[in-house]
């Protein structure tokens, strides 16, 4: 549908307070958790009874939930826990290289952002050099695994950490491009209300 905005349906839980917060008023177990698709950052509420284990995969669609009974809020990196943002380069590893045929084909696809930047200049550890190795590689076959890039272009480093830093470079909030997640506003801050 037109305007619909898309939503995670599965997540990976990176944290559960069997209390919630401690600074909290009410004594309700939270999930903090981190979506498959793009990365989105979300607290939600348990079912009744249900203990959830970091790193396990939750499914948070519009039909029936079998351990999530609400999502509460879209929260940012620095509403994570501690132990949260811990486990959170371990968890986005494990889902870049469960959907590696996706991750692959990002750089085989990238393009230019403007005139002077290319958008595989954006992963951490990548300079002109190492894109212009990547571009070329790619034109004379396209890749088909993080295995294959790193044979083919020289001195590459493991392409899975570089979108993993990435990821988390872009859940900081600190860059002007995002090519994994989406930018997260809040809805107080998009009016220039605090």
């Amino acid at each position: 549908m037109l305007g619909e905005e898309k939503r995670e349906e599965y997540a990976i839980v990176v944290d559960f307070l069997l209390t919630g917060k401690s600074f909290s008023g009410r004594s309700e177990p939270v999930a903090q958790l981190i979506g498959e698709e793009w990365f989105t950052l979300l607290e939600a509420v348990p079912k009744p009874g249900i203990r959830l284990a970091p790193t396990e995969r939750v499914y948070i669609g519009k039909a029936e939930r079998d351990k999530i009974a609400l999502i509460k809020t879209r929260i940012t990196y620095n509403e994570l826990t501690e132990h949260g943002r811990s486990e959170l380069p371990a968890v986005i590893t494990k889902i870049v290289k469960d959907r590696e045929k996706h991750f692959v084909d990002v750089f085989n696809n990238a393009g230019p952002l403007n005139i002077r930047e290319h958008s595989l200049e954006l992963l951490p550890g990548i300079g002109k050099k190492h894109m212009d190795a990547i571009l070329k590689a790619r034109n004379e076959k396209k890749f088909e695994s993080f295995k294959d890039i790193t044979e083919r272009v020289t001195l590459m480093q493991d392409p899975a950490k570089l979108i993993t830093d990435r990821v988390i470079e872009e859940l900081q909030g600190t860059g002007r491009f995002y090519m994994f997640t989406k930018p997260y506003v809040k809805r107080e801050d998009r009016y220039g209300r605090y």
